[in-house]
């Protein structure tokens, strides 16, 4: 079984070297400690969720909250390429956060939660920031329950016409429609750049949104036979990505 991961500060992790001896503490070390009960000798890793990571041993233990790492191995992770992004509709409920811990394990590299017009959820004042906080929280945490050393970055609410740019800009921008002409699997992928695959809400992407897409260059693809939900349509089409990309291989 690979070695937990706790998450740490950049800084704390710049210009650590094998042999270096680098403290845990706060509530992740609290967490190694009281929760997952490691003891020197046990193997962890620690990383600052932007590509770098700190393989090593439990060497001492402090207190209840806090323990010393042995550094065997240091890696820095260099940014994907190509980049999945997803724009999630909002879903119902907690299928966000669903689509967002599944999406992480799965490998996309950034989400954008995407207040399209069909949606029934609303992100407004404080009840936005907490479902915000709440996306990223679970990013964060299913970021190291996979291993990940980059977590995917979960930027702020946008609205349909604040996503034109992006697509505009993308080395491939794909409308996931279940009337697309063209199979995603099928799609011309670039080398590099972003990818940004659109997720319409239960109830579909509507009209005027395809004509807004489109005229920012993004075409509709289908995914496949069936119809898959707003919360897992994401998961599939960046799979599918990775694997065609070669990132899994």
């Amino acid at each position: 079984m690979t070695a937990p991961v706790f998450v740490v500060e950049s800084a704390v992790l710049a210009g650590v070297a094998p042999g270096a001896t680098v403290r845990l503490d706060g509530p992740e070390g609290r967490h190694a400690v009281a929760v997952k009960r490691l003891e020197a000798g046990e193997a962890v890793t620690l990383a600052d969720g932007q590509g770098r990571g700190v393989y090593g041993t439990v060497s001492a233990v402090h207190g209840k909250d806090a323990l010393d790492v042995a550094v065997a191995e240091v890696r820095d992770e260099p940014q994907p390429s190509p980049r999945i992004v997803v724009v999630q509709a909002l879903p119902k409920g907690d299928r966000g956060e669903v689509a967002v811990e599944t999406m992480t394990e799965v490998g996309v590299d950034v989400v954008i939660p995407w207040a399209a017009s069909r949606c029934i959820t609303q992100w407004k004042g404080e009840r936005g920031a907490k479902a915000l906080a709440k996306w990223r929280a679970t990013a964060r945490e299913a970021g190291k329950q996979s291993r990940r050393l980059r977590f995917p970055e979960v930027r702020e609410l946008m609205t349909t016409r604040q996503l034109a740019p992006l697509l505009a800009q993308a080395a491939l921008a794909a409308v996931l429609h279940e009337e697309g002409a063209e199979p995603l699997a099928a799609a011309a992928l670039p080398p590099g750049g972003d990818i940004v695959l659109v997720v319409g809400p239960e109830g579909g992407v509507a009209p005027e949104e395809l004509a807004a897409f489109a005229e920012a260059g993004a075409r509709p693809y289908r995914l496949g036979p069936s119809v898959l939900r707003t919360s897992t349509a994401g998961v599939a089409a960046g799979a599918l990505l990775l694997g065609r990309t070669g990132r899994w291989s």
